[in-house]
């Protein structure tokens, strides 16, 4: 395993690393406290809380334990601290799956592990009214806009490959860190109430989170397809000087990254879509439970109060439906 650093690293054509190969793919690392200090107070906290909740007897999914330490940290400590973090200045394509990970998964997983769930459960009652408080005030209320994060979701690309910002990006080092900050936000800014467990504001009705999925989807894979087909390199001058006497090369780096931003934005959609569909029908049935359940204790308080009355009137009777015994005038006509 190879650690570049204990400092975080920003390659760039004065200070390159080595050859990228598929052994250094999987083995290289290195140290970026902007991922290592959020990594550990994230999975600290969580397990903290986790343990609080079973050491009084109360349980916690263990897909949402999972959903956060492996699938939500997990993957962010990857994208910033293995060979992607190390390569992302140097390689298109690398940056892209960096950009797709932060973006796309890491915030999924994040929304699944219901943290603001965790945190009301280890509060009390007036720690809950606080925290319900924040979450809903205007200034959560105008972030979390689905309408909001959706638009952001959808033209922070465009904004960012089309224009000079992204070569900015590459040649600044805190704008670099920024734009890793900004990715995670945008992407938990979009799933958080679309996909999380957490009681977020403005939440949707399903058919509308359905219609917000569907718009993001085309935005990325046009974005992606043109990158592929562009004569233009992005941020060219900065990925020339490298001078790099290994492959790819700048023209196929760029043609990859695209087709990981149009293929890996498809595929993790569908995923989020099976996901979602998945919880949609989870709250159907729980829904639907709660409806029997609500019709039993009315059809019991309606046979207790029959019962109070000296017995079911004639006819139907209000609690079962059924019509009720004939009397003995009844049976002589």
């Amino acid at each position: 395993m190879g650690i570049t650093g204990i400092v975080p690293l920003h390659a760039d054509p004065t200070n390159q690393p080595p050859p990228l190969t598929w052994l250094r793919l999987l083995t290289e690392w290195k140290w970026d406290w902007l991922f290592a200090i959020p990594a550990a107070l994230g999975l600290g906290l969580y397990l903290w809380g986790v343990w609080r909740l079973r050491a009084r007897g109360d349980r916690w999914p263990a897909v949402r334990t999972w959903s956060w330490c492996v699938g939500g940290i997990g993957t962010a400590t990857i994208a910033g601290m293995s060979a992607l973090g190390a390569y992302d200045t140097v390689l298109f394509s690398v940056h892209m799956v960096q950009h797709m990970m932060l973006t796309m998964i890491t915030p999924v997983f994040l929304a699944i592990g219901a943290p603001v769930t965790l945190l009301l459960r280890n509060l009390g009652g007036t720690g809950r009214r606080r925290v319900m408080r924040v979450l809903h005030s205007w200034p959560m209320r105008v972030l979390f806009n689905p309408v909001l994060a959706t638009a952001l979701l959808i033209t922070t690309p465009f904004a960012l490959y089309l224009t000079s910002i992204y070569p900015f990006t590459l040649r600044v080092g805190w704008a670099h860190d920024l734009l890793h900050i900004y990715m995670v936000t945008v992407g938990c800014l979009f799933f958080f109430p679309l996909l999380g467990n957490d009681p977020m504001p403005n939440r949707l009705p399903y058919p509308m989170r359905m219609l917000l999925l569907f718009i993001t989807m085309p935005a990325q894979a046009w974005l992606g397809t043109t990158i592929m087909g562009s004569p233009r390199l992005i941020a060219e001058e900065w990925y020339v000087s490298f001078g790099r006497a290994w492959p790819p090369s700048p023209i196929d780096d760029q043609y990859y990254a695209g087709a990981i931003m149009w293929s890996t934005g498809d595929l993790t959609m569908g995923v989020i879509m099976a996901v979602f569909l998945a919880q949609w029908y989870a709250d159907s049935r729980r829904e639907a439970a709660r409806e029997d359940r609500r019709l039993d204790r009315e059809e019991r308080l309606a046979a207790q109060r029959a019962a109070a009355g000296g017995g079911a009137p004639t006819g139907y009777d209000d609690a079962t439906g059924d019509r009720g015994a004939a009397t003995p005038e009844k049976e002589d006509r």
